[in-house]
């Protein structure tokens, strides 16, 4: 494609090129007027004639990138009988080579071996010297259109790399963008995960001691024991505490297969099927009425991100109860076995009338544990049934998996 404006290296090249076509013109004028055909042969007049083609023809090769047919062509008319111009035609048959298809050069040559047919007429009367005539004219014809071809090859290539190099980065910036999106919304899960279910029970033990606070400045209720005060301020800071430690864990965890390749310098332990009991007993320690049943094989337990996802079940099944059914009983129910899959329940009665929601929620949550259950391969079920509210998952278990820790067989905490 013909730039739009021409290049300092572009006008070099051309005032090159000019000079060449006008030396070389100059020295095949000289041998064609003294060596070939003496001026006694050839009227002064055709000489003059001859060497005044050469200014135009070396001119018109300025335009030889926007319109290179069109300056060819003229330089190939000019050159049936002008000697001068040969150095033209060289560069502008190479240039059509560059600029244009194969196959307009090589048809502009076969017309420059046909125009060039009656200066065999012209050499002396001999076979011979007609044979090498009319063979130098075909190679140099046919090595101008071979080196513009291939120069026109060269530059496609490069192009062609150029485009390979400009999309491959394109298609990178895009793989990037689409990592940091999974990045941020993988961050996202992480943080409803623990800051919900966290913040939840600082919300209950808050709202527990503003309450009986309450009660007792208005004559309702006996005044707080500094011993209850202490317990319940104990309980908001180790839960505090707790939140900070866990953002840790997962701020370490999501560097560990972040954008930079870093490694951690220390692995974190991820929460597993053996931690829940250590969940519910906190639920319990906050005032939830909670029972926990494990009905899992002993020895054998799910590979360590189904293990994972378990317990995020069953944190965002006690985090929605102590949302939106506050006081209502909870059952978990952890079971299952290699080749039958593990089943987490989390359900609870559903409140009688229109409970009052406390404590804000995005409405995020069910969305993106049902994402995590299915980038796990499994399928997540929650809505009310029966006059209980369920939340349910189903996870992968195959039968061949048998290593790991599982977790209680048959505990039960109330």
């Amino acid at each position: 494609m013909e730039p739009r404006r021409r290049s300092r290296r572009d006008v070099v090249v051309d005032v090159l090129l000019t000079l060449f076509a006008v030396v070389y013109g100059l020295i095949s004028f000289t041998g064609y007027s003294l060596d070939l055909h003496p001026p006694d042969r050839v009227p002064t007049w055709v000489l003059w004639l001859d060497l005044a083609c050469l200014p135009p023809a070396c001119a018109a090769l300025w335009w030889r990138r926007s319109h290179p047919l069109a300056v060819a062509a003229g330089v190939v008319l000019v050159a049936t009988f002008s000697v001068a111009v040969v150095g033209a035609l060289i560069v502008a048959l190479i240039s059509l080579a560059v600029h244009r298809p194969f196959v307009q050069a090589a048809a502009m040559a076969l017309l420059t071996i046909v125009l060039s047919l009656p200066w065999l007429l012209l050499v002396p009367p001999t076979v011979f010297d007609a044979i090498v005539t009319g063979l130098v004219i075909v190679l140099m014809i046919g090595v101008c259109v071979a080196w513009g071809a291939a120069i026109r090859s060269r530059r496609r290539l490069v192009e062609r790399l150029r485009e390979d190099v400009r999309r491959e980065r394109e298609l990178r910036e895009e793989r990037l963008a689409a990592a940091r999106v999974e990045e941020r919304r993988r961050i996202a899960r992480e943080m409803h995960d623990v800051v919900a279910h966290r913040m939840s029970l600082l919300s209950v033990h808050a709202g527990a001691l503003a309450y009986r606070t309450e009660r007792a400045e208005a004559g309702q209720a006996e005044p707080l024991k500094a011993a209850e005060v202490g317990a319940a301020v104990r309980v908001i800071r180790d839960n505090a505490h707790r939140v900070l430690d866990e953002l840790s864990d997962i701020l370490t965890v999501l560097r560990s297969g972040d954008l930079t390749g870093e490694e951690p310098e220390e692995a974190v332990p991820q929460p597993r099927l053996a931690d829940v009991p250590r969940l519910v007993a906190e639920a319990v320690a906050a005032g939830e009425k909670v029972s926990y049943t494990s009905d899992l094989p002993e020895g054998t337990a799910p590979r360590e991100q189904v293990q994972r996802t378990a317990y995020r079940v069953v944190q965002e099944g006690l985090t929605n109860t102590r949302k939106h059914a506050p006081g209502a009983k909870v059952a978990v129910t952890v079971s299952g076995a290699p080749g039958r899959g593990l089943v987490v329940a989390v359900s609870n009665v559903l409140p009688v009338g229109k409970a009052g929601q406390e404590i804000p929620g995005a409405g995020a949550g069910l969305a993106g544990l049902a994402e995590r259950v299915e980038l796990d391969g499994g399928r997540l079920r929650h809505g009310p049934a029966r006059g209980r509210f369920g939340l349910t998952a189903v996870l992968p278990w195959p039968g061949e998996q048998a290593t790991g820790a599982a977790g209680d067989d048959r505990r039960k905490v109330s």
